[in-house]
């Protein structure tokens, strides 16, 4: 059995459905999404309640994935809220509100066994390393092999100084002989293809290097 982290977005919440409680995992249940950031260390996966307030749902979601947990997250939706749902709501996958416990078991299943570290996140930025994407947002990065290589190491480095030296080591190789220019260039074209909303994620560091920081 996995440690469920199932958080309520508003006061007053609705019970944990019966079908998820006959599953036998282990539930910690809190209320908010700080709360929920600072206890989802030990999950192994999180369910947010989205039968109520549903904006105080996707600010819950999206707080959640800004944290860059890297842990699958699972909106219980009801009925008449798919309609509002969209990828920058950044949960992983969603169940409707009255599912039987096999659709439960099923899902949660499939999620813990797909996240088992094929993903790195941080902030609205997820990377697959299994299939070789990467989305912002939701939305498709298209990336060339090196600039997925160097975003990928960023995103597994958050609030950590990388020097140009390091990031060509790491990413380019170590019998790279190219100069740290090169470096510069593919995090230009990597800020661009983020875009407006997302290129401050990566900081640069006045003469050292960069920082990604997907809380900028």
């Amino acid at each position: 059995m996995s440690d469920v982290l199932f958080v309520s977005p508003v006061a007053n919440p609705a019970e944990i459905p019966p079908e998820l409680v006959l599953l036998g995992h282990s539930m910690t249940r809190v209320q908010g999404g700080n709360k929920a950031v600072a206890e989802a260390t030990q999950a192994d996966a999180i369910i947010v309640d989205g039968r109520g307030d549903l904006a105080a749902t996707r600010t819950t979601c999206q707080l959640l994935t800004a944290a860059g947990l890297n842990k699958p997250v699972l909106l219980l939706a009801a009925p008449q809220g798919l309609s509002v749902l969209n990828p920058d709501w950044g949960v992983t996958d969603f169940v409707v509100d009255g599912a039987e416990a096999a659709e439960w078991d099923a899902r949660l299943r499939l999620l813990l066994t797909s996240s088992a570290h094929s993903t790195i996140s941080g902030g609205a930025i997820v990377v697959d390393e299994a299939a070789y994407t990467a989305t912002v947002g939701g939305r498709s990065l298209d990336l060339t092999y090196t600039e997925f290589e160097l975003l990928k190491f960023l995103v597994a480095h958050p609030g950590r100084v990388l020097t140009r030296e390091d990031l060509l080591k790491k990413v380019w190789g170590y019998d790279y002989y190219g100069g740290t220019r090169t470096v510069d260039v593919h995090v230009r074209r990597l800020r661009a293809k983020l875009g407006a909303e997302y290129d401050s994620y990566i900081g640069t560091v006045r003469n050292v290097g960069y920082r990604f920081n997907p809380q900028r």
